[in-house]
């Protein structure tokens, strides 16, 4: 799914992030969605595209964050993260928990 607008490293950056995608067992299609969000949100974060999300603007890079948010310990999801996956399990009384309470509440 590479793009016109991305540049020479950019499609190295596609072409690295799917082969990973890929050897960890995921289907080709999977792969290049997972590489074309990561590479536009980079693209994004570094004002490289036209537009860009919030989320995308405000968010740590990848590349920094190396792990932190992997839904373990102290360092797994943000707020935003479990309020958003309490919304969409519908999950009452989640506009006035906390994180700990929005973890504990999805757990």
């Amino acid at each position: 799914m590479p793009q016109s607008a991305w540049s020479n490293k950019r499609e190295r950056q596609y072409e690295h992030i799917k082969s990973g995608v890929l050897k960890r067992g995921a289907s080709t299609g999977r792969a290049e969605e997972i590489a074309a969000r990561t590479v536009n949100k980079e693209r994004a974060q570094h004002g490289e595209s036209r537009s860009a999300s919030a989320s995308s603007l405000h968010d740590m890079p990848a590349s920094r964050r190396g792990g932190l948010r992997s839904h373990k310990g102290s360092g797994g999801r943000t707020f935003k993260q479990l309020y958003a996956e309490a919304a969409a399990r519908n999950i009452k009384g989640r506009s006035g928990m906390n994180k700990a309470q929005l973890e504990k509440a999805l757990a």
